[in-house]
């Protein structure tokens, strides 16, 4: 329990259906969806794309997204993969001839085909109640009249919109100025699409005019996109991979989701006894910091398309996780792993629903960097990802870019059972920190005991790009402490992260958390 002398925020607890995420419009407009007959599903389907509009910085119907969920009555966890593909003439080759070694943030070559829009499609029929119209209506709404800036989103806000093209400037700033706290920010171009997704699907969205405006916003500045690329997009239904940490069993999407690093991480973590370290102390910080640099190195090298990762199960071998555990001096940090060829970044959204049913959803989203590629649409003002940032123009490499491949992609859903029961959907936003963070939730709750509020507030720290990036909840002499270690410790500018979670107990009860690092919350009845 906390100290109530200070400040915090106390969990939700509810019976009927929670929902924690990061805006609280969007979580209240998740729990109306319930009240309204609609399921976890529903739920997190209306609340998710409300997020587009509410933080279009990190998110929007120009993005991708990926989903775990478990059905009502069911401890099965599901799958499926929203991501989109690199258009059909992408060539890796083509960028290596114009002297590129990493595909340009910015810009048409770094746009693959949005597919958050057909998984959402998808799950409404396959797995809602209400229909399209019902769980679009909240973002229409709140699109047409305006959303107040909340005060994380104006925090990224300036730094993000420096990518934007003149139609970005034009859509995401107001008469030429990034918005201020409490100022109402409206899409009005993003409501007419979402009406047209609403009547006719997912064609509303990739035929028609709504892709003609897509396509020729990419085509003027050299894209290789066409009609029919968008035309093919289709998401996947696909099966989780899944590890054990002590009595808990994590589930990660499979690649080209990154979930398989958050796996190996806590493989190697589990070769020490983390539950006997100070849980905010400078031995627990390095030694995830060191398991880290090493579960990255693997990322980078095997995640990439399922159709090209050949070597998952060696990363998720036991056998793996022993010896790189054993190169970890619990003295002396070591040399950062060579960076991964995409540019990871902060920008996402989570999302997690569990209905008076027990069907449990955790639903990433996202357009990667802040303001994706910084190129919106004409007409409708789409902002189109920059996932095509996440590919390797290394030649041969699993993550080659190359025409209807999808990169590697950093968003991660998590999801915990226990004793074969589902008990947790959580995410923790920060790209990179993705894996990372899932494991040291799933450690705070596990080796420490915290329950999941506690676990999300805690402190934290991440090694990347040769720094450890440590955050002010730490004390000053574990900082000091983790300088003696060989590390470059730096405090961040931002948090690190986010992260959302609701605990299923076994009386039936959930209990919601949510991240105070972003604006949301939990809400719950």
């Amino acid at each position: 329990m906390r100290d109530f002398h200070q400040p915090g925020r106390s969990a939700v607890f509810a019976t009927n259906g929670v929902c924690a995420t990061s805006h609280p419009l969007a979580a209240q407009a998740a729990l109306d969806i319930l009240k309204q007959g609609g399921n976890a599903m529903d739920a997190a389907i209306a609340g998710a794309v409300l997020l587009g509009i509410c933080e279009p910085q990190m998110t929007g119907i120009g993005g991708d997204c990926f989903v775990l969920y478990s059905p009502a009555g069911s401890e099965e966890v599901m799958a499926l993969n929203g991501s989109g593909r690199a258009p059909a003439a992408a060539d890796a080759a083509d960028l290596r001839a114009r002297g590129l070694q990493t595909v340009p943030l910015t810009g048409p070559d770094a746009v693959t085909i949005p597919g958050a829009v057909d998984a959402f499609c998808h799950l409404s029929e396959t797995h809602g109640k209400l229909g399209l119209d019902a769980l679009l209506a909240p973002a229409i709404h709140y699109a047409e009249n305006g959303v107040p800036v909340a005060p994380r989103v104006a925090f990224d806000w300036p730094t993000a919109a420096k990518c934007l093209n003149e139609q970005g400037r034009h859509h995401y700033l107001i008469n030429g100025a990034v918005p201020r706290v409490g100022q109402m920010f409206r899409a009005p171009g993003q409501a007419e699409v979402l009406r047209r997704i609403a009547k006719d699907g997912r064609s509303g969205f990739y035929e028609g005019e709504v892709a003609e405006d897509m396509v020729n916003a990419l085509t003027a500045l050299g894209g290789v996109h066409t009609a029919e690329d968008f035309a093919a997009t289709a998401c996947s239904p696909t099966v989780p991979v899944s590890g054990p940490y002590k009595h808990m069993d994590l589930f990660e999407h499979p690649p080209n989701g990154q979930g398989a690093t958050a796996i190996l991480m806590l493989n190697i973590l589990a070769q020490f006894d983390i539950a006997a370290m100070d849980p905010f102390g400078a031995e627990r910080a390095h030694i995830e910091a060191e398991a880290a640099k090493l579960a990255y190195d693997a990322r980078n090298r095997f995640i990439a398309d399922a159709d090209y990762t050949t070597r998952l199960d060696h990363m998720l071998a036991p056998e793996t996780a022993q010896k790189l555990a054993a190169l970890i001096d619990p003295n002396r940090a070591m040399a950062a792993a060579a960076p991964v060829s995409e540019a990871v970044h902060k920008d996402t959204i989570y999302i997690t629903v569990v209905d008076k049913d027990r069907m449990a959803v955790s639903l990433i989203y996202s357009i990667f960097h802040g303001f994706g590629s910084g190129i919106a649409t004409s007409k409708f003002g789409l902002l189109l990802q920059n996932r095509g940032a996440g590919f390797s123009l290394q030649q041969g490499h699993a993550n080659e870019m190359r025409g209807g491949k999808r990169p590697m992609h950093t968003i991660i859903p998590g999801l915990l059972k226990q004793d074969g029961r589902v008990t947790m959907p959580f995410g923790v936003m920060g790209g990179a920190y993705q894996p990372n963070g899932h494991a040291r939730f799933v450690s705070n709750i596990v080796d420490f005991g915290m329950d999941p509020q506690t676990a999300i507030d805690a402190p934290r720290c991440f090694a990347d790009a040769g720094e450890l990036r440590v955050e002010r909840g730490y004390s000053d002499a574990v900082r000091q402490a983790l300088a003696d270690k060989g590390h470059n410790v730096v405090i961040p500018d931002g948090p690190i992260g986010g992260a959302q979670t609701i605990r299923i107990h076994a009386d039936g009860v959930l209990e919601g958390a949510s991240d105070p690092r972003k604006d949301g919350c939990a809400l719950g009845y």
